[in-house]
């Protein structure tokens, strides 16, 4: 009913759905639940009580077209997932991917090769990670949103659903372009509001918020509200707004 390698080793307690495909020297830890048509590829390593839904696909190898700016030729190492992740249905999670514990992969979102995920965050229903990004702890990102590639979102940002990202300046022409390609960043406790759009390069300061719809077409400062098209700053973010106010570690 699934196909298991020889070199594949499944903790005790863990597992399998209909139809799986578990490659060579994958390692899955104890009282783990993989779902029908689960493909895992080789050498990836899932720590204990992780559930990974039907049709998803772990440590899959990167695409890269002949005319691909930021894909590299490499072949990146087998994804890790930590203890007590929970994968979607139809999520994608490709090689060279890390994921701390207790993350949230919801159904059909895909992570890029080369991404890292700190603890406790939730990549949401459909959200598109590019390559080569990093994204700490406690984060939300929601419904739809894009992460551009060579992104960095710091602990505790929040993303709404629909937001956009982008890290091309010249729009796909010009040789210059190669020379400029740069993500966003979000420092910690950014927020982005539904459907605000960051353009490259550009950084969201500690606890500023891009209000819904928004376009940042410049660094947006600590604390400070950026609303319009282009942004511009509001009002400051209020006290009992603020991530220190929270209580959260």
């Amino acid at each position: 009913m699934h196909t298991l390698a020889a070199t594949a080793t499944l903790g005790e307690g863990t597992t399998l759905g209909h139809y799986c495909v578990i490659e060579e020297d994958v390692s899955i830890g104890a009282h783990c639940s993989i779902g029908h048509h689960v493909v895992i590829h080789a050498g990836t390593r899932i720590g204990d009580g992780v559930r990974i839904d039907d049709h998803a696909v772990i440590g899959k190898q990167p695409m890269r077209a002949r005319n691909s700016a930021v894909t590299r030729d490499h072949r990146p190492p087998p994804a890790v997932i930590g203890a007590g992740c929970l994968i979607g249905t139809h999520a994608v999670i490709y090689a060279g991917c890390r994921l701390a514990e207790h993350v949230l992969v919801a159904d059909f979102a895909s992570i890029r090769e080369d991404v890292t995920v700190g603890e406790r965050t939730i990549i949401g229903r459909g959200v598109a990670v590019e390559n080569a990004c990093r994204i700490g702890r406690r984060c939300k990102l929601e419904t739809n949103a894009y992460l551009t590639a060579y992104s960095e979102l710091e602990d505790f940002v929040f993303v709404a659903p629909g937001v956009l990202t982008s890290n091309d300046n010249f729009i796909g022409r010009t040789e210059e372009r190669f020379r400029h390609f740069k993500g966003v960043t979000v420092r910690r406790g950014g927020r982005l509001g539904v459907g605000a759009v960051i353009l490259p390069g550009r950084t969201v300061g500690p606890d500023a918020v891009v209000a819904a719809g928004a376009v940042l077409t410049r660094d947006a400062d600590a604390a400070l509200i950026q609303a319009g098209v282009p942004a511009r700053p509001l009002r400051a973010v209020p006290p009992e707004q603020l991530l220190d106010a929270q209580g959260w570690d």
